[in-house]
């Protein structure tokens, strides 16, 4: 089949650091390809893959600091790919709702991965006037839409070799992903406080959360126990989790589908 696999501008595919959606298209695009799919993947220009690479950007937004306006790319990237549209047998879109009503427009089947939270009141709307066709990553993910029109839930997976346990004594607690107030490194860091137990904080912030960082997290990193260390990759995530007693995940939303959970057990460390 001829497939286009469409992701976000954010960060590259995939992420040369922090990013569970690119991450995701990533692993998806190449097992494709490897099946023998003729796969064209539109994505930034930084990205690294066996399909057929379109760029949109020239390197993940998040990243390229003379990029003021992030939705401008998206937008051309949209247009390119509703005009090509002919060229493919499905278009796989990973960019939320922002192409529904594109796609219902072009002749070519499409399908779009929701990969956030769905719990939002405007989303209601949305969803049942244009009834684009969607995948959730949980059944959770769908109870605050159930009017949308699910065609199928399909799990995040993980390659089989990426992660692996590594002989490391565990040491400590660990926090892996973003500071957001939603994914309470807060909390996690009372946790750790309260058990007598270190605290790594491999995380990135994002510009939005600058301010949630500044006011409510810094302060508590000035306290004993705690280390931040900022963004990592993948080749140093099976050594960060397997030195951890557990991943401490203390959200305070409703997680679609947390791709480091699944992460953390790949590497024998368990989940709180």
């Amino acid at each position: 089949m001829r497939i286009a696999q469409i992701a976000p501008l954010t960060e590259s595919v995939p992420p040369r650091l922090y990013g569970g959606t690119e991450r995701v298209v990533s692993y998806l695009t190449e097992a494709l390809v490897e099946l023998g799919h003729d796969v064209t993947l539109f994505a930034s220009g930084d990205s690294r893959t066996a399909a057929r690479l379109r760029p949109g950007a020239r390197m993940g937004l998040r990243l390229d600091r003379e990029v003021r306006d992030p939705i401008a790319p998206h937008m051309t990237m949209m247009e390119r790919i509703c005009r090509e549209a002919g060229e493919y047998d499905i278009l796989h879109s990973h960019l939320d709702y922002w192409m529904f009503s594109l796609l219902a427009r072009v002749g070519t089947p499409a399908v779009t991965t929701l990969h956030g939270r769905l719990d939002l009141p405007e989303h209601a709307e949305l969803h049942e006037m244009l009834r684009a066709p969607v995948v959730s990553i949980s059944d959770a993910q769908r109870r605050p839409l159930p009017a949308a029109n699910f065609v199928r839930t399909i799990y995040h997976g993980l390659p089989e070799d990426l992660l692996r346990p590594a002989d490391i004594r565990p040491s400590y607690l660990a926090f892996l992903g973003r500071i957001a107030p939603e994914k309470r490194p807060d909390r996690a860091i009372a946790i750790a406080r309260r058990a007598g137990i270190p605290l790594r904080i491999a995380a990135k912030i994002d510009r939005v959360d600058q301010e949630y960082f500044e006011e409510q997290v810094r302060p508590l990193l000035a306290g004993p126990g705690v280390e931040m260390i900022g963004e990592i990759a993948d080749g140093e995530k099976s050594a960060f989790l397997s030195g951890a007693h557990a991943l401490l995940m203390p959200i305070d939303w409703p997680e679609p589908f947390g791709l480091v959970m699944i992460e953390a057990m790949a590497c024998g460390t368990p989940v709180i």
